[in-house]
């Protein structure tokens, strides 16, 4: 039996105090009528004896101290699940909102989804290809890993992340069912339209789960939009044995959020006003990233946060580096020079690389390739000091052919095309015709036998 009550204690923007409850708990959902017609749920965030305070989903507009009636459900928040949610466009709380009718399924799961034993995870293997030559190869995105990009404001993230979208398989040989579930949070009305007619001109849209929280939606369905997203994701990869990738865009918005939700409920800040829990909050979402033992599914996280003036020390992506697997970096030096995905390689990383490549994953030369591309990046840096202080002409020839390569590495290697697809052959045969510019004595991270097979150098004429 239910109980209903009428009117409120106290109204405060989203957050709404109720007193004189009994039996609920901590994350109930609760369904609100307001003068009778009207209908809006919320979530107990907090109760202290009798009292209960309560964020309203679609804001606290139209409700006054008399007018509302209150029931609590008995069940958290929780999202109706199908395989037919593939193709589909939903709200930021699983609600359809692509004029295709409701999803009709008895099955119903709790959004935060369940506990998973730590003994019953696989170690991450195999990669994912995404087409972008950057992280295949030297940042290769493993299944069941979590690997963010660091982004910041101004920089062509939701256009890398439709890329990936469109692009990311599990390999040219895989026969297994991949499928892609994408969230946006915060986003203006244009980003959203932009996603929604990429994806269905590129044809990919019928493997795409898509949740949609704008930016003029209520600031706490923000928090709920990626739990819902990863109990999707965590359906039909344990349940429907599929290889499930996450894209959640913008990390920051729901931090933000929950910032926004915390000061309103009258909470301590912590760093830069951001609540205590911060990182408790991120870690509950990331560590849904995983493979489970017995289940051929696996669900593999892509967060995309835009860090605040560029600062990769702020909270949030300082929190997000130490729970994730490593980091995917964009550039502001090589946007402004038209490079497209602007990625930096130097502070960038994928730690479960290694475990994901090499010989019967992707090729045997994969591991030493990328460790000299990393080396001979980070030459080309010092001798672009260098030359700033005596000049160009002044440095030695392999200095120069330093240069020259890394003016080719970043046009040709990080540079590519938005719709451009490169298989991981591709990318590693580009590697290793890049690396020709160079003496064969340069080339000190490479085993002598991959170096014998496959480096070429590059003619004089061409250099």
């Amino acid at each position: 039996m239910s109980i209903e009550y009428l009117g409120l204690s106290s109204i405060n923007g989203p957050l709404i105090a109720l007193e004189g409850v009994q039996g609920a708990f901590y994350d109930e959902i609760v369904e609100f009528v307001i003068g009778g017609t009207q209908r809006k749920i919320g979530r107990i965030v907090e109760i202290y004896e009798d009292r209960a305070v309560i964020q309203v989903f679609e804001g606290s507009e139209n409700m006054s101290l008399k007018n509302t009636h209150t029931r609590l459900t008995g069940h958290p928040m929780e999202v109706t699940l199908s395989p037919d949610m593939l193709g589909r466009t939903f709200n930021g709380i699983g609600q359809p909102i692509d004029d295709l009718g409701p999803i009709t399924s008895s099955l119903r799961r709790d959004v935060n989804g369940l506990p998973l034993n730590p003994v019953k995870r696989e170690y991450p293997r195999n990669y994912i290809h995404t087409g972008v030559s950057a992280i295949d190869g030297l940042t290769t995105l493993i299944r069941g890993q979590k690997l963010p990009i660091f982004s910041g404001n101004g920089l062509p993230h939701d256009q890398l992340a439709a890329q990936i979208v469109k692009q990311a398989s599990l390999g040219e040989d895989s026969d297994e069912d991949f499928a892609i579930v994408f969230a946006a949070m915060g986003v203006k009305h244009d980003v959203a339209d932009f996603f929604r007619r990429t994806f269905e001109d590129s044809g990919v849209a019928d493997h795409v789960a898509m949740f949609l929280n704008l930016a003029n939606d209520p600031v706490v369905e923000r928090l709920i939009t990626p739990k819902v997203a990863l109990t999707v994701a965590e359906y039909l990869a344990f349940e429907q044995n599929m290889h499930i990738l996450v894209i959640l865009t913008d990390m920051t918005s729901f931090a933000e959020a929950m910032r926004e939700v915390s000061s309103s409920k009258g909470e301590i800040p912590s760093r830069k006003g951001y609540p205590g829990y911060l990182y408790s909050e991120l870690a509950t979402l990331y560590e849904r990233a995983g493979i489970v033992q017995g289940v051929d599914g696996s669900v593999t996280q892509l967060p995309i946060l835009t860090m605040p003036n560029d600062d990769i020390t702020h909270p949030i992506p300082d929190l997000t580096g130490y729970i994730t697997e490593g980091q995917i970096v964009l550039d502001r030096t090589l946007h402004g020079q038209s490079i497209y995905p602007p990625i930096n390689i130097l502070p960038s990383l994928s730690r479960l690389m290694k475990d994901g490549i090499g010989a019967g994953y992707t090729r045997e030369d994969h591991q030493d390739l990328a460790n000299q591309l990393f080396s001979a990046y980070a030459k080309v840096g010092d001798a672009r000091n260098l030359a700033s202080v005596i000049g160009e002409d002044e440095l030695s020839p392999t200095d120069k052919k330093y240069l020259a390569f890394g003016k080719d590495f970043e046009t040709r290697y990080i540079g590519q095309g938005v719709n451009e697809n490169r298989s991981m052959e591709a990318t590693l045969d580009l590697g290793w015709e890049l690396l020709g510019r160079l003496p064969r004595e340069e080339l000190d991270r490479v085993d002598t036998k991959i170096l014998d097979k496959y480096y070429k150098p590059m003619p004089e004429d061409d250099e």
